[in-house]
C-alpha cells in the first residue's frame, strides 16, 4: 500500500487527501504564479521592457534594479545578445549594451554638420 493512500484513511482532522502529483508543466505555472510578485517584468507591463520612450526605458531600467533576478537575467541577455530592450538593468540595442537608449528621429551623436 502506498504512503499516500494509508494517510489518506487515517483521520489526521486535515483538510482532505493529498493533492494529486502535478506534471512539469504545472510546476512550471505554480513558481511562475509564486514569483511573479517579485520579478517587476512578470508583474508589470511588458511593454515597457520594450519601450521606445526614453522614459518609460529609465522607469524599466529602475524597476530592474529591485529584481533578484538582475545579474542571472543580465548574464543571458549578453550570452544570447539579445537585440532590444531592457535586460537585467541594462538597454540593449543591436545586440549591444548602451547607456542611454536614444529616441526615434534625433540626429545621430556622430552626425557631421550638414554643408
Amino acid at each position: 500500500m502506498r504512503l499516500t493512500t494509508l494517510l489518506d484513511t487515517v483521520n489526521q482532522g486535515g483538510s482532505g487527501p493529498w493533492p494529486p502529483a502535478s506534471t512539469p508543466a504545472d510546476a512550471d505555472v505554480q513558481f511562475d504564479a509564486l514569483v511573479a510578485g517579485l520579478i517587476p517584468c512578470r508583474s508589470n507591463d511588458p511593454e515597457l521592457w520594450f519601450a521606445e520612450r526614453t522614459a518609460e526605458v529609465e522607469q524599466a531600467k529602475a524597476m530592474c534594479r529591485t529584481c533578484p533576478l538582475l545579474e542571472g537575467c543580465l548574464a543571458g541577455a549578453v550570452e544570447r545578445q539579445e537585440p532590444w530592450g531592457v535586460w537585467g538593468g541594462e538597454v540593449f540595442v543591436a545586440g549591444q549594451v548602451v547607456a542611454v537608449k536614444r529616441g526615434r528621429g534625433r540626429p545621430r551623436k556622430d552626425a557631421s554638420p550638414a554643408a
